[in-house]
């Protein structure tokens, strides 16, 4: 039974594992409408042998042609340095991130995903936190980063790592909770 929320995560090959059994299965258990979107729609393989989709009954893979932004309340973005940096030089996810971002709904990055949003061009000014290997980007985007496990700031929220996924998806399903109330995502919170 669906709470109305629909979600999107991105990803394409090399994606990191852990972040989308986790993030997929937890807006599941919430029941929640997901789709995985990659390149063309067509399975793809994690960093650790799981491939996408997880179900083979499922029919939540999407291609980059169908991220439309009155479709979905939010967007994730997971790590896996490959897949992040794959997905990250395709205009049609950079413009549907901006797109998200522009329209107020919930951009959520974990891990390597917040490369998509640099590319997309959102961080500049945001509060936010990285993952080790992505601190020097962030910076370079303008963001302010502080050393934390999940920022929320506005509309976007970032993750550094994904040991803290059950906290960063409690803030996302918050987040758009609060958005679809029409409630304000402008304060910063740091978790």
């Amino acid at each position: 039974m669906s709470n109305g929320r629909k979600f999107v995560i991105i990803t394409g090959p090399g994606f990191q594992d852990h972040d989308i059994v986790y993030t997929y299965y937890r807006t599941i258990e919430e029941g929640d409408d997901v789709r995985i979107a990659t390149k063309d729609g067509a399975p793809v393989t994690g960093k650790y042998g799981i491939t996408v989709p997880m179900d083979k009954r499922s029919l939540d893979n999407i291609s980059f042609d169908d991220l439309v932004v009155e479709h979905f309340d939010a967007v994730i973005l997971t790590g896996g340095h490959e897949a992040p940096d794959r997905v990250r030089q395709d205009a049609r996810v950079k413009s549907f991130v901006k797109s998200m971002y522009d329209a107020g709904k919930v951009v959520a990055g974990l891990c390597h995903g917040p490369w998509i949003m640099i590319s997309a061009g959102i961080m500049r000014d945001k509060l936010a936190c990285a993952y080790v290997g992505l601190k020097d980007d962030m910076v370079n985007s303008g963001a302010n980063v502080v050393d934390a496990d999940v920022i929320v700031d506005g509309n976007v929220i970032t993750c550094s790592y994904y040991a803290a996924c059950g906290k960063f998806m409690r803030e996302t399903f918050s987040a758009v909770d609060r958005w679809k109330k029409g409630e304000s995502l402008s304060s910063p919170i740091k978790v």
